[in-house]
């Protein structure tokens, strides 16, 4: 007979990207990066900053754009709880919430949101960091919006991720943090969809899970 025809090769993976407090990862859309440190170490307690500067003037009804940040947990793809500006601290506080930022007015993070992975319940799989417009302004009239992951044992910024151009969305899932055995990896999503608030989005998000 004649011989098995010879597989191909496996694509090569993608290399997996070191963080280093002295080099920001510059994040692009579906890259994934594990939350370790320089020499292995994994990370324990992480801040995701996120920011935006609204358009000056041309708002329209609604008045000055409120955008609001959310991290949506889940378990085997259920969403159990959401941490946003009404509710600042998940039950077993492992995620805290900075509160609401009305205007995205001001320099660096317009709202913080703090996890200690270590702390995250072990039936909590996934954590997705969302963003959404409550006065129902799209992307389109926001500038600079962007997430970023930051070493709260040391203050460095570790990796930044920017959206690029505005979108016609009110709300836009910026990255999800997912358990890969025993360790934590993070993807930036950067895709948009229409909700104003926490709970609108969670029928939108399976998909990017």
């Amino acid at each position: 007979p004649p011989p098995a025809p010879t597989p191909p090769p496996a694509p090569p993976r993608a290399p997996e990207i070191n963080l280093s407090k002295d080099r920001p990862v510059s994040l692009t859309k579906g890259q994934k990066v594990t939350l370790r440190k320089e020499g292995g170490v994994k990370l324990t307690d992480i801040r995701m900053g996120l920011g935006w500067d609204p358009v000056r003037g041309g708002f329209g009804p609604g008045g000055s754009i409120d955008l609001d940040a959310s991290v949506l947990m889940f378990s085997g793809g259920q969403c159990v709880e959401t941490v946003y500006y009404g509710h600042l601290n998940s039950k077993d506080r492992s995620v805290l919430h900075s509160g609401d930022n009305l205007t995205g007015e001001g320099e660096g993070d317009d709202e913080v949101i703090r996890v200690a992975l270590q702390s995250v319940p072990a039936r909590i799989d996934a954590l997705m960091f969302i963003v959404t417009s409550y006065r129902g302004h799209t992307f389109e009239k926001i500038e600079n919006a962007y997430c970023r992951l930051v070493d709260e044992t040391t203050s460095a910024e570790l990796a930044r991720y920017t959206l690029k151009g505005g979108m016609p969305f009110t709300a836009v899932a910026m990255a999800v943090i997912s358990r890969d055995g025993d360790e934590w990896k993070l993807r930036a999503i950067g895709e948009g969809f229409d909700a104003k608030t926490p709970k609108k989005a969670l029928s939108h998000v399976g998909k990017y899970l």
